[in-house]
């Protein structure tokens, strides 16, 4: 039996292959505009758009949940609170759904999201079967799991060709997340912990919060259907700063998924009385949450642009064997809390990756370390540039989504460029798309 919403799929897949041909000339750069709030960290005199947009806002329907194979084949612009929201009362989720409600499927794809499953599972874009991608000149392909162009679409934050539909693996859920809130004073402790759980897998969520180099708080999610109370943090209560107060916390499941969304990590500390309960109580349905949170620094840009420097906002990977010289390092030049921490294990090395660059990550976990909110303001020191020198000195990799200071030597000694001029030769013939390192080293 046809399915009516493929069909209407594909023709609007057609009617923006169509608009593309008409308004980019060869040659003339173009960038991929989704509609509604980015997810890429804002930056004043911001250079990443620039060219002409290719719309693509009305790719945001679920196409088809398949309960018996526990997939999903949706368009990229659906939010994963949209998904969740559909597969949650089927008792499904997708296996890594990333922390804030407004990030879209082509989004967590571009930008290799991962979260506490990702120890298991890797990134949300290990858990996808399937892509199909419009490319510059028009065609519409179908790219498989392990083939070429499929590992090189992840990572390529819009740079290759226009992700237009995907299918994705489910995993069964529960109705409420039962939270576990292991606590040490030491790193040495933390980190064996750590590294014991991944190892044995004995929780399906691991992730951590440092909230100081003498409090280290792993925090340990498992399933359940009869929590004895549900805690909620979209509001008044804060829930990075619950950690530290309870041992133990219950959560429902989809809360669980977006804990972080409210503060938007805790990007709310930089908002002076945003973390007050009054301030909360009188504007807080109107300011809080990552959408909202974005939305208004965005309306902000001109204010951004007084700032000598913008608030570090950056997630780095750092291979697991060198996590405990990156944490000496941190605390005595970075000096920045809380830190959140997710092991994140890929099940191969990825042909975006420069595979001599590759050799020195020495195995397939790696310690996504993320940092929201550090003041970089200071004239002695850019610490954005700084937390750059040093992930590269440990032969980690450093997300595009915020500033970036790569010499386009360094950067292609990171990133693989053969493999990427390669999939970009296949994907935009017509050289539309901009090369990823001009779309995001520093201008």
């Amino acid at each position: 039996m046809t399915n009516p919403k493929i069909e209407l799929h594909n023709r609007k897949v057609q009617e923006i292959a169509r608009q593309m041909q008409e308004d980019a000339s060869a040659g003339e750069k173009t960038h991929i505009d989704k509609g509604g709030v980015s997810h890429v960290v804002p930056l004043p005199r911001d250079q990443r758009r620039t060219g002409k947009p290719i719309r693509i806002k009305n790719l945001q329907d679920i196409l088809e949940i398949d309960e018996q194979k526990q997939i999903c084949c949706a368009e990229p612009g659906v939010s994963f609170a949209s998904v969740l929201k559909a597969t949650l009362p089927l008792g499904l989720i997708p296996i890594v759904v990333p922390e804030l409600e407004g990030i879209t499927l082509g989004g967590a794809v571009a930008g290799c999201s991962v979260e506490s499953m990702s120890y298991r599972y890797g990134g949300f874009h290990d858990s996808c079967l399937e892509y199909e991608i419009l490319c510059s000149d028009g065609k519409v392909i179908n790219v498989e799991k392990d083939s070429f162009l499929f590992e090189m679409i992840h990572g390529s934050y819009g740079t290759l060709g226009i992700l237009t539909k995907l299918t994705f693996r489910l995993i069964p859920a529960q109705p409420y997340v039962h939270l576990q809130y292991q606590k040490f004073s030491t790193f040495q402790e933390f980190q064996n912990a750590l590294y014991e759980h991944c190892r044995v897998g004995d929780y399906p969520f691991i992730d951590a919060i440092v909230h100081s180099p003498k409090e280290f708080v792993l925090c340990l999610g498992n399933f359940t259907d009869a929590p004895p109370y549900v805690s909620n943090y979209r509001w008044l209560n804060i829930f990075y700063k619950s950690t530290q107060q309870k041992n133990e916390d219950y959560l429902s499941t989809y809360d669980y998924c977006f804990r972080y969304d409210t503060e938007c990590h805790w990007l709310t500390k930089t908002v002076p009385f945003l973390e007050n309960k009054l301030v909360r109580f009188l504007v807080g349905k109107f300011v809080l949450g990552s959408t909202q949170l974005i939305a208004w620094s965005k309306r902000l840009e001109l204010l951004l642009r007084l700032k000598k420097r913008p608030e570090v906002v950056c997630d780095v990977f750092i291979p697991a064997n060198r996590f405990e010289a990156f944490f000496q390092w941190y605390e005595k030049d970075f000096d920045f809390y809380p830190l959140w921490v997710i092991p994140y294990a890929f099940p191969k090395m990825y042909p975006w990756i420069n595979e001599e660059y590759a050799k020195g990550i020495g195995g397939n976990l790696v310690i996504d370390c993320a940092i929201y909110g550090k003041y970089n303001g200071f004239k002695e020191v850019d610490y954005s540039q700084l937390l750059e020198e040093k992930t590269l000195d440990l032969n980690g990799i450093k997300t595009l989504i915020s500033r970036n200071h790569f010499s386009k030597e360094k950067f292609w000694s990171v990133y693989d460029r053969s493999n990427y001029e390669k999939a970009k030769t296949i994907l935009d013939p017509r050289g539309i798309f901009p090369d990823l390192y001009e779309k995001f080293h520093k201008k």
